[in-house]
């Protein structure tokens, strides 16, 4: 792929003049429309060391509005950054919506230049392309232009413009060791690109190929294709707004009669008495502290999620579930509705930035599983968003799986008669008066729908690496002792594979 590039392809200074100016008036009356459309662009500049990209960017952002956009020169991960997956620190860097990203290197350093040094194992290579593409995948569905472009050189030229900028006393601190070992080890290199570009050149985010050893013609196509990435994504986003919005679900209860009922399979009579609760709980948080310790010292992430019926125990098996545990290792983050910031990026988005760091415990009330439960029902997610979001779902949580996270997913499950009851105590209990909301009983006379929204959820991300576990609920003792227990069973089995 990249020795078909014809690496002598140049332009006069006259033509380059004319060209850049007129595409640099383009850029900026479409940063313009980028704002008003509130579409999100990603720009990803890779290549080779002394290649320009820096340049480049400068070139890109002189006549842009410094408010609208974001540089993010990428440079070997923090120490703090590695105790997270590999792309979490690029979600805290993407744009809102109407801003412009430019990535100067970006997440493919991980599948180049660690790679060249050997720190990233051979077989985890497959595995970061699929996260890669699934990470690219997910926010251009979601409506954010992505250009990407590779710059080519030569190793001649490579080699020269290393020494050049050596030579300079202005420019000699740019020139890194590593660059000097792209250029010692060229071929290898190469090889290392060309499969990166192989595997990462979908349809929703191609690779452009640049011939870079004329900077004029370099600059000229990177702009004439940027120009004309984002005037396609603005169409497109013209056409999708344009669209009639989705009419409200009808009922569907009779989809059960070819799903999969598990909710209906728990056993919701199994309880324990005050006394063994008593027991197996302190047995069972004893043991939890203990393997707090163990997971600080090997560095295990934990990933505790909670979803449930209104009123199912949620708060109380959480409350247990931390009473004895050091506070300094765990977070507990309550998510309701979005946010206005927050609805200006992918919905996965502030999640990932509450991810556990390795060695603790994260714990979330409410999840992601939102878009396919209330944001379903309620009409606030439609259709194609909320049936994209079981595949988006299953690979978010194969990426933190395979970075070592110990995922445990809860749904909390009481019978409609339990549900009731709960209610009824909290309208008399002056203390738990707050936590009864008229979208409780709004919830409620959907119970039907979310019925069937929860075992489709079960029956589609329910996978080997991140099961569903359902808690019979309608005894609190038995379900807060249950779901420790679990988790305990959960963090063991990640210490076996050590």
């Amino acid at each position: 792929m990249l020795e078909t590039l014809d690496l002598d392809l140049v332009l006069d200074k006259t033509t380059y003049d004319v060209n850049i100016e007129d595409l640099m008036r383009q850029l900026r009356l479409l940063q313009q429309a980028c704002w008003e459309q509130k579409l999100p662009v990603i720009v990803v500049l890779e290549g080779w060391a002394a290649a320009g990209k820096g340049s480049f960017v400068k070139k890109m952002i002189s006549y842009m509005d410094p408010r609208g956009f974001a540089v993010h020169p990428i440079l070997n991960p923090s120490d703090q950054e590695k105790l997270y997956p590999f792309l979490w620190r690029f979600w805290h860097k993407l744009p809102p919506a109407g801003s412009i990203a430019f990535f100067y290197h970006s997440w493919y350093t991980h599948v180049l230049e660690d790679r060249l040094f050997d720190n990233v194992p051979s077989e985890q290579v497959p595995l970061v392309f699929r996260d890669i593409n699934a990470f690219e995948r997910q926010l251009s569905e979601d409506g954010t232009a992505i250009a990407k472009f590779w710059i080519h050189l030569s190793r001649k030229e490579l080699k020269s413009r290393l020494k050049k900028y050596a030579s300079d006393e202005l420019d000699a601190w740019r020139v890194r060791k590593e660059d000097w070992q792209q250029a010692k080890r060229y071929k290898e290199y190469s090889g290392i690109a060309e499969e990166m570009l192989t595997y990462t050149s979908t349809g929703v985010a191609p690779w452009t190929l640049v011939e870079g050893n004329c900077q004029r013609w370099a600059r000229v196509k990177v702009l004439s294709q940027l120009v004309a990435t984002m005037k396609q994504a603005l169409d497109r986003r013209k056409i999708i707004l344009n669209q009639p919005k989705t009419p409200p679900l009808p009922p569907q209860e009779h989809l059960l009669a070819t799903e999969p009922d598990f909710l209906n399979q728990v056993d919701l009579s199994l309880k324990l008495n005050h006394d063994q609760y008593k027991q197996r709980l302190r047995e069972a948080q004893i043991e939890l502290l203990k393997l707090q310790l163990k997971i600080f010292e090997h560095k295990i992430p934990v990933l505790i999620l909670f979803e449930g019926w209104d009123a199912a125990g949620k708060g109380g098996a959480i409350k247990r579930f931390t009473d004895t545990l050091d506070p300094r290792s765990y977070k507990v983050s309550a998510f309701a509705a979005p946010t206005q910031e927050e609805h200006k990026y992918h919905y996965l988005w502030r999640f990932w930035r509450r991810l556990p760091a390795a060695g603790s415990i994260g714990i979330f009330d409410r999840t992601w599983y939102g878009r396919v439960l209330v944001e379903r029902i309620e009409g606030f997610a439609s259709e194609v968003e909320w049936l994209r979001a079981y595949r988006e779902i299953n690979e978010f949580e194969a990426q933190i799986t395979t970075a070592g996270y110990v995922l445990v997913k809860f749904w909390l499950h009481i019978s409609q008669d339990e549900q009731l009851q709960r209610f009824e105590k909290r309208k008399e209990d002056l203390f738990k008066q707050y936590k009864l909301t008229e979208e409780d009983w709004r919830n409620r006379d959907k119970w039907n729908l979310y019925h069937v929204a929860v075992n489709h959820a079960i029956a589609r991300t329910s996978t080997p690496q991140a099961p569903w576990t359902i808690v019979p609920g309608n005894d609190k003792y038995y379900a807060r002792v249950y779901v420790i227990e679990t988790v305990i069973n959960a963090i063991k089995s990640q210490l076996k594979r050590i």
